[in-house]
């Protein structure tokens, strides 16, 4: 197995990603993005060319979080689907994706109809990430998978990017280790601190540090038998 670098949500925190990804040993190691690219933080458009160009250049396996998956919804139904895309920081990726200022007057239906157009590769490369890696005794996926199905590869397409309770602390019976995102670390830690989450069991660890709430942006170096080593970047 070659080396896997990790790294968590980021949430269009270009600076962020850049000085983390001074940590990646390009010779050795292979990328991997959990998901969640996009959406607040400082320049949704800048991450997503940056990922892109990575997967497209190397061998980079970026996998697809909710927030993409709610980009391309709002894509679809641009009216019906507008308030909940700002609500969850759409709106800075929309500026992002549109090369001038925004036109107060334009619609919903305007915007996503030029972003469809200026931004075609970008949202093609969206729509066709994978749901997880599997790799030996490692998966990766933006939030889990259902630990209730008798086969772990049969969860819901739903799940692999919004699940959150039954597979964070429910019994993993696959033999498997999940290196995930999706939930701010914060919200799992008694101290609310940013650093990365491990379950009790040790099967189970969340790499989304919640870098675009102040908080911190992981990755994490995946041997064959083990973690080996963790980096952090944050303002």
């Amino acid at each position: 197995m070659k080396p896997i670098f990790a790294v968590g949500d980021v949430h269009g925190e270009i600076t962020l990603l850049d000085e983390l990804l001074e940590n990646w040993d390009k010779e050795r190691e292979r990328l991997l993005f959990v998901g969640d690219l996009i959406d607040r933080g400082e320049n949704p458009a800048a991450v997503l060319r940056r990922v892109k160009a990575l997967a497209d250049n190397s061998d980079a396996i970026v996998l697809k979080g909710n927030h993409e998956k709610i980009l391309l919804d709002w894509l679809e139904s641009p009216s019906e689907k507008m308030h909940y895309y700002l609500s969850q920081g759409g709106m800075e990726t929309i500026q992002s994706l549109i090369a001038d200022s925004l036109d107060k007057k334009t619609t919903p239906e305007g915007l996503a109809e030029r972003i469809k157009q200026e931004s075609a590769e970008l949202i093609e490369f969206i729509r066709n990430l994978p749901l997880y890696y599997e790799e030996g005794k490692y998966v990766f996926v933006h939030a889990g998978v259902d630990f209730t199905k008798d086969d772990w590869h049969e969860t819901e397409e739903r799940d692999f990017y919004w699940i959150r309770e039954p597979f964070l602390f429910g019994e993993n019976k696959t033999g498997k280790v999940f290196i995930f995102g999706h939930t701010p670390v914060q919200n799992l830690h008694k101290n609310g601190s940013s650093g990365i989450w491990v379950s009790s069991d040790k099967t189970r660890l969340d790499i989304d540090g919640g870098a675009v709430f102040g908080g911190e942006l992981h990755g994490v170096v995946v041997e064959e038998k083990v973690i080996a080593k963790s980096f952090t970047v944050k303002k």
